[in-house]
């Protein structure tokens, strides 16, 4: 089974993907830099930064926009985490090679889990550092055997073919 795939930049969870400044500062549809207003914590619990059309913040420019707020004279309102975390998931570069091997890893590391799950020892029921080595040992070996037997299988299967 090869790495996974990361998650495309279409799975939003209902979201909009917003460009941003380096930083973190969202640019509105137009492409302008928004304008800060204040800080608030958010009804899901995090800090948000409240951020307002340019266009009409601090102060009206005269310019038009086609936002649908816009003709309202409210314009367009970002509230994005403003939390370091926050920032830093909305900042993350997921093009990057870094992220892949760090994504790839972590996939991979689900993936064990998984069938430990489903060979039902995925939770030590021993209580000491070594005895949970030990049994992750355990689970490496059971895993690798099947992965090794199921190769194997493959390869009878296509050595039969010629």
């Amino acid at each position: 089974m090869g790495p996974a795939s990361p998650p495309s930049r279409e799975s939003l969870h209902g979201h909009e993907e917003v460009p941003r400044d380096p930083d973190g500062t969202p640019r509105c549809s137009r492409g302008l830099r928004m304008y800060p207003v204040f800080q608030f914590r958010h009804t899901n619990g995090f800090l948000a930064q409240r951020f307002r059309c340019p266009l009409l913040f601090p102060t009206r420019t005269g310019e038009t926009c086609e936002h649908a707020q816009f003709s309202k004279a409210k314009g367009c309102v970002k509230d994005p985490n403003w939390q370091e975390g926050g920032l830093m998931r909305a900042l993350l570069d997921r093009d990057g090679p870094l992220y892949h091997a760090v994504y790839n890893q972590r996939t991979s590391c689900e993936r064990i889990n998984s069938q430990a799950q489903a060979l039902g020892i995925e939770r030590p029921k021993v209580r000491n550092g070594h005895s949970v080595a030990h049994l992750n040992t355990l689970i490496y070996i059971i895993i690798n055997v099947r992965a090794l037997a199921k190769v194997k299988s493959i390869n009878r299967g296509l050595l039969s073919m010629n």
